[in-house]
This record gives structure tokens, sequence and C-alpha cells, in this order.
């Protein structure tokens, strides 16, 4: 995912710059027939596609290069970067202004989707394991998928079932999703899970049926909401197995 991130990066960042500019050269021809507020609202529809498909970044930039390339091309005197009149002053303005706004309205959509779809994507999850559960598939096949889960919520390089508690304990992720490593809370929001190893213990109602035991990816953050899904999966686990012989 951050290389994916880095590569949208590398392209709408430059696109955000160049697009405005090329759309306004466009249009400089016709300035004299073609509405100054049209031209603006032209600029505007390109911060607004930039904003959309890249991120804050390329929108800001996108913003900042459709009002210099407005001046430039579209308000007397032409080709130069200075303005005689109030109104296209203020119209150039308004075109940055309202495409910061824009971007800022594209970001927090982008995050409410990508929070709605790891949330889709968490139940599934943890119906999962619980489904396999129900259809009485043994402890290590259960284990299994739960281990894989857990793999991709907390971006872990590898996870395993032990059926020992480690004495002492290893950094451990509590119910609350928080992360107590040698008895302090650890920010794993911002520096990710201690490693070599840290612990998820598997318990229901009381009695412990084992642990799952994290390697996790060196300074990967993971967030609150991530470490309990994960909690919450190990819930499930421990009470599908508690009664079932251990056969790993």
């Amino acid at each position: 995912m951050g290389g994916l991130q880095r590569l949208s990066s590398a392209v709408t960042v430059p696109a955000a710059i160049v697009a405005p500019l090329v759309v306004a050269a466009i249009l400089a021809p016709f300035r004299g027939t073609f509405a100054t507020t049209a031209a603006a609202l032209t600029m505007v529809a390109v911060i607004a596609i930039m904003a959309v498909s890249g991120n804050r970044v390329a929108g800001v930039l996108a913003s900042l290069s459709a009002a210099v390339w407005f001046d430039f091309f579209l308000t007397a005197p032409y080709f130069r970067l200075a303005i005689d009149h109030r109104a296209e002053l203020e119209t150039t303005v308004s075109i940055f202004v309202v495409g910061v706004f824009i971007t800022e309205l594209a970001g927090r959509s982008r995050h409410h989707w990508q929070a709605a779809n790891e949330a889709t994507e968490f139940v599934a999850m943890i119906h999962d394991v619980a489904d396999l559960a129900a259809r009485t598939a043994s402890v290590p096949a259960i284990v299994d998928r739960a281990s894989d889960s857990l793999v991709r919520i907390l971006s872990l390089r590898s996870c395993r079932f032990d059926l020992k508690m480690a004495d002492p304990p290893l950094a451990r992720i509590e119910p609350s999703g928080d992360v107590v490593h040698v008895g302090l809370h650890w920010p794993a929001r911002e520096i990710g899970i201690p490693g070599p190893e840290a612990e998820i213990v598997a318990q229901w109602k009381g009695r412990v049926v084992g642990r799952f035991v994290l390697t996790p990816t060196p300074g990967e953050a993971v967030s609150r909401v991530r470490r309990i899904v994960a909690v919450s999966l190990v819930d499930v686990v421990a009470a599908s197995v508690v009664d079932q012989p251990h056969d790993s």
C-alpha cells in the first residue's frame, strides 16, 4: 500500500502543477470570446480533478498553479504576473481559496471512504473465523485463519499461536487496544508495535487458552482501531477453541 501511495504521489504531484498550465495555455487564444468567469470555473474543475485523484499536496499545488497561470495567461496585462483590475484579482484569489477548500473536502471524503472500507474488511475477517468455528473446523485450521488475518490487520511480518505463556511476558496488546511494554504504554500509533515479538493473550471467561505471538514490522504504525479489532479476533478464537482439544 505504501508503494502504491508513493507511486500515486509521484504521478499526481507533477500533474497537479502541469495540468493547470496546459489548460490555461489552451484557453489563452480564446480569452477575447471566453468569459473570465467561465475560464475561472474551468481552472477550478482542473483543481477538483487533481484533488480527487491525488492527495492534499496535489490539490494545494494545483490550486496555486491554477491561480498563477490564470493570472499569467487570462488576465491583463497578459503574459505577466500582474493584474490591473480588482475584479480579476479577486477571481484569481478565489480560484486558490476555492481550490484549497475543494482539496480539504476531497481529503475528508477519501478518509471516510477508506475508514468504511477498512471497517467492512475487519467485520468480514471476524465473521470468517467465527463461521469457520461454527462449522466445527479443527483448532489448527481456526488458528491458521486467525493468524493470517492478524498479519493483515496489524501489518505483521509473521504470527503464530503458542499454548505457553512467556516469562517474562512480551509486549502485549491489551483488550483496550493499549500496547504495554515493560510496564509502560507504548505509542504504537506513532512508532508501531515493539519487537522483536509481542503477544495477544487468547482467553475466554477468565481461562487462558494460549497466545498469539506477533512479529511486527519495525516502525509500521498501527492504529488503536486495528489493535482492538485484532484483540476481538483473538477473543473469537479463544471462545471457539476453549472446549476443544488442542492438536497444534
